[in-house]
């Protein structure tokens, strides 16, 4: 078991020469990209019906094999040009024109070889419409190569999350370039049970808490220089301990679509290490960013921050009422809406199971006088307008929804009826 390295050893702001910027330069780091882009798009033009998982085959033609009519090839090629900022002209022009796979990801290739100084990741905002996080890929250059120095000899990449997420791309597609890592592993075909019989020393295994959880519930044993990073939700310590009980090296990096990577911890309980390049302000929700060229710049916090020192913090409650599920960032409020939209519906109430009932959304349901609607009735009326993540599951049904003496909305027990 690797030893974890004391929490004060900080990454230094060294910025190395960048050879390896051209990310898209690396084939299948583009083919992934865009295989998961595309794929979450119809997916969420087509709720219940996930498109097949990467990878795809080059010959893979998104009408003919993937039956996508109009409407879902022009959302499909929006996104990868408004993801990759392709040129004008690309997705209305070229790839609409030929919506083979490989056509795309060499129109890609073609558009990032003239500008691939910016990225658009997309996350909910605080009223579950999708939210779009532009970065330069500069300020991602910069987070890697600082935390590369915490994951210097890693030889394979395991990796749980898609890559067109900032979270993915970062570790997966930026992090091996870095590292000249040639051999990136999709484990999200196998699942967390597969991972005790593919980990090898060298590996670097990147989930979420949610997957963690899975493979903590299976007690694994690890080989010795296995190191795992968790992010987009916070790891709760005793996972982080089983895992290092296993003889896993966790790092934990804190941050968000709006400002990537912001910190890291390698034990449970322990505050984050702020990156070097951030610094407190004196707005509470916000931080400095010294950029690469020197200046400047100001990110808003989607988190309450509980400063320990200057460069050390925990974080203290989501400032836009999200919580996470699966390793995504949901709004219940807005699967309450959602809910309320049903005919039979007269209110609702969703919130976060607590930790003895599960990890997914639950909701509190009040029918409409003299109207019928059963749960199932209900869970596909949700099927059909949430992603996997936003869907509760599990419904309580009764007359007014949970308060408390004060009137201040209030839990429920799931087979409370």
């Amino acid at each position: 078991m690797l030893r974890s390295r004391p929490f004060f050893a900080m990454p230094t702001m060294s910025q190395p020469s960048l050879p390896h910027a051209s990310w898209w330069e690396d084939a299948n780091a583009l083919r992934r990209v865009v295989a998961d882009l595309l794929a979450a798009e119809l997916a969420l033009a087509r709720p219940g019906r996930p498109p097949p998982p990467s990878p795809w085959p080059d010959g893979l033609d998104l009408v003919r094999d993937l039956g996508a009519d109009s409407l879902e090839l022009m959302g499909m090629s929006t996104a990868l040009a408004e993801a990759l900022h392709l040129a004008p002209g690309s997705a209305d022009t070229h790839l609409l024109a030929e919506p083979r796979f490989a056509h795309w990801v060499a129109a890609a290739a073609a558009s990032l070889r003239v500008d691939d100084s910016r990225l658009t990741f997309r996350t909910s905002g605080s009223s579950g419409s999708p939210k779009r996080c532009t970065h330069a890929l500069a300020t991602l250059w910069q987070e890697i190569h600082t935390l590369a120095d915490l994951l210097s000899g890693r030889r394979r990449i395991l990796s749980a999350v898609p890559s067109h997420h900032i979270y993915g791309f970062l570790f997966t597609v930026l992090l091996p370039r870095r590292l000249g890592i040639a051999d990136v592993v999709d484990l999200r075909a196998v699942g967390p049970a597969a991972l005790a019989g593919m980990a090898r020393p060298g590996d670097l295994v990147v989930a979420h808490p949610g997957w963690w959880d899975a493979v903590a519930r299976l007690a694994p044993t690890f080989p010795a220089d296995v190191v795992g990073v968790t992010s987009t939700a916070p790891c709760p310590d005793p996972l982080a301990d089983a895992l290092a009980t296993a003889g896993l090296r966790l790092l934990q990096v804190y941050g968000s679509s709006e400002t990537a990577g912001v910190g890291w911890r390698e034990q449970g309980g322990a505050p984050y290490a702020l990156l070097p390049y951030w610094s407190r302000t004196d707005e509470a929700a916000q931080l400095a960013r010294a950029l690469p060229d020197g200046t400047m710049a100001r990110y808003p916090l989607q988190d309450k921050l509980e400063w320990i020192a200057a460069d050390c913090f925990r974080p203290a409650g989501r400032i836009d009422a999200a919580v996470q599920v699966g390793g995504t960032n949901v709004f219940p409020a807005y699967v309450a809406d959602v809910l309320r939209m049903h005919p039979a519906v007269l209110d609702a109430s969703v919130r976060l199971m607590r930790p003895d009932e599960g990890t997914r959304l639950k909701a509190f349901v009040v029918l409409r006088d003299g109207a019928l609607a059963s749960q199932e009735a209900l869970l596909d009326w949700c099927a059909q307008r949430l992603s996997v993540p936003e869907r509760p599951a599990a419904l309580t049904f009764g007359q007014r929804l949970p308060r408390q003496a004060s009137g201040k909305p209030a839990d429920w027990i799931i087979d409370a009826q």
